[in-house]
């Protein structure tokens, strides 16, 4: 990168922070870096599944081809690392996790999510903010389907939150009554996780 280059991604930076976009402590990239701990899944579609369960009334367990036959949205937003990295105006293709949602019927006792995925990795969320209107499960990113790096077949977008939280290779929700910490929580990461409060790890 050049030197006229770095002083406009700085003039930028300063920019969206001033306008409340760039979260503290955080950089633009143009990039998608690649982060994930351990291998990355090998996965047979004609046996996959995404089931809901727990605390709803109808668990239910979709296969690939269902979740690939719903209405589909696109919502565009902006994506923050807890590594330290921003990418603004990522456009996702997925399906709604509200409506889907709604199809298993949380119970009165529902109020927090674990969210499971391949190799035993998960991590949690409020109820309610799953259910954003913001959060959905993408297929596919900037006209491009998700690479099995970045989470294919299905990642969770859980865009007000640091990126640990919009897990990859997601397999299933879990509704609970408690909240509970998942793997990343387990493992240092903060609870919650909201960039803009800076909750990277768990004794901030």
């Amino acid at each position: 990168m050049s030197l006229s280059d770095t002083s406009e991604r700085k003039r930028r930076e300063a920019e969206m922070q001033k306008a409340r976009r760039l979260p503290p402590g955080q950089s633009l990239t143009e990039k998608w870096p690649v982060l994930h701990y351990g291998s990355v899944p090998t996965i047979d579609l004609a046996s996959w599944n995404l089931r809901f369960f727990g605390e709803v009334e109808s668990p239910t367990t979709f296969r690939f081809e269902e979740l690939r036959a719903l209405p589909r949205i696109t919502l565009s937003n902006d994506v923050h690392c807890v590594t330290g990295w921003s990418k603004f105006e990522c456009r996702w293709d997925g399906v709604s996790v509200r409506d889907l949602v709604a199809r298993v019927r949380p119970t009165p006792r529902a109020r927090h999510v674990m969210v499971h995925a391949e190799h035993g990795f998960s991590s949690n969320l409020p109820l309610t903010d799953l259910l954003d209107e913001s959060v959905l499960l993408a297929f596919g990113m900037n006209g491009e389907p998700l690479t099995p790096e970045h989470g294919w077949p299905l990642r969770l977008v859980a865009p007000k939150f640091y990126f640990w939280k919009s897990v990859k290779w997601v397999r299933g929700f879990e509704l609970m009554q408690q909240d509970a910490p998942g793997f990343w929580e387990r493992n240092g990461y903060h609870m919650r996780g909201n960039p803009w409060n800076a909750e990277r790890y768990s004794d901030d």
